[in-house]
């Protein structure tokens, strides 16, 4: 833990109010956030750190990230050394807390020995929530065998982003298996997808025992379930099934937003990915026939974001970027902005995160109290919210849990 520190000259970010207070002091002590005041903080022993007017600002949250993706190849993932893959996933990681993101959720993929290597310090990254492997009936979203590939070869130790499971006893078996090894949610595929090979976008998948199945063991122990879903009639069956939020949803309707507010889930658009493959997924080692999919459900995403955002549909933010194309994480900000207003799109980055993460009141404000996760931006994200698109330029100082991570001149 790094000593203490105050900082002075803030422009301090209220993402609640969506306003900015300027003139403000900061003590982080311990990893927190000790106090704030609009005088000059005393502190014999802080290091004091003149922010020149910047704005300080709550660390930016990913609601769905894959981690270990260094490629959009899935065959050849399963196929990595656990090792290599390590190896790989501390490089991504690295780059998103350079972004300014403090904490992500990994919507499969990651497990227990990443997020513990990211706590011990061994890994520089985001806080790492993690559901390890998404779980996925034969022939879904999480099974990426050909059609002529006979063998099922997969343990929850190996690298990969799904387990195949069918029948209600055998998904009880792995979403125990999951919530073992201390995930803090867990995924299931209940639509096709963009990337699986034998899928369409428009199945559903999972029986409804089997969805409730699962959702009943993560409410005994206390964690929500996501579920990657972009058609309405996939999406509403997972809301009554009890799901607690929705990955994608570009093919959302109008009952799927009341079902939302009825359940009180979220909706986690990944609108930046579909971009990005159009651009890059066959380079970045996706089949050309699977990036053709991606055209079905991109307009609709902005449609579906819309839809929702106007109905007050709880909303986080999330990329789902995968190989060479996590790059682009930042760049999301940019896309929903025709849509969502800054202050809106910061919430959804920051406080709306927690709250799905489970995290309120921990992280995603600038207040006493919380988590010291905080990024400092040259400039107002509140009138340019691009900044937040270009963090190589914008970004100056990251800090999670108390201590200074990333270094820009600030």
């Amino acid at each position: 833990m790094s000593n203490p520190i105050v900082f002075t000259n803030v422009t301090l970010l209220d993402v609640k109010a969506g306003a900015n207070v300027a003139d403000q002091s900061v003590l982080i002590d311990g990893g927190r956030i000790v106090e704030i005041s609009g005088s000059t903080i005393k502190h014999k022993s802080a290091d004091i750190i003149d922010l020149k007017g910047k704005t300080l600002m709550p660390g930016l949250c990913d609601a769905h990230v894959h981690v270990i993706a260094f490629t959009a190849d899935f065959p050849l993932l399963n196929a990595s050394s656990p090792f290599y893959v390590s190896a790989q996933a501390a490089k991504i990681m690295g780059s998103m807390l350079a972004r300014g993101f403090t904490t992500v959720r990994d919507a499969a993929g990651a497990d227990w020995g990443l997020a513990r290597a990211v706590e011990q310090g061994l890994i520089k990254g985001p806080r790492l929530l993690y559901c390890g492997h998404a779980l996925s009936q034969t022939g879904g979203h999480g099974d990426m065998r050909s059609p002529g590939d006979l063998s099922l070869h997969q343990c929850f130790c190996c690298s990969g982003l799904g387990h195949v499971c069918d029948g209600v006893s055998s998904v009880l078996k792995a979403a125990r298996e999951e919530i073992r090894r201390g995930a803090t949610h867990l995924k299931i595929m209940a639509s096709g997808g963009v990337a699986s090979p034998t899928d369409r976008i428009t199945s559903t998948q999972f029986s409804e025992d089997e969805i409730r199945a699962i959702v009943g063991e993560a409410d005994a122990a206390q964690i929500p379930v996501i579920a990657h879903a972009y058609t309405a009639r996939a999406v509403n069956r997972a809301l009554r099934c009890g799901v607690k939020s929705i990955e994608h949803g570009n093919l959302i309707d109008e009952e799927s937003v009341e079902l939302m507010l009825k359940f009180n889930a979220s909706l986690v658009p990944t609108l930046v990915i579909y971009r990005a493959l159009i651009e890059e997924g066959v380079e970045a080692g996706l089949p050309a026939d699977l990036v053709a999919k991606t055209h079905q459900v991109l307009e609709a995403g902005m449609e579906a974001l819309e839809m929702a955002y106007k109905a007050d549909v709880h909303i986080a933010y999330g990329t789902d970027l995968l190989g060479q194309m996590h790059r682009h994480q930042s760049e999301e900000f940019n896309i929903r902005k025709e849509i969502v207003s800054p202050a809106d799109l910061i919430r959804q980055a920051t406080i709306n995160a927690a709250k799905l993460f489970q995290m309120e009141g921990q992280i995603g404000e600038v207040a006493s109290g919380f988590e010291a996760d905080l990024i400092v931006v040259d400039g107002d994200p509140l009138e340019d919210i691009s900044l937040l698109a270009r963090p190589e330029e914008s970004v100056k100082m990251v800090m999670k849990g108390g201590d200074i991570m990333v270094w820009n001149d600030a």
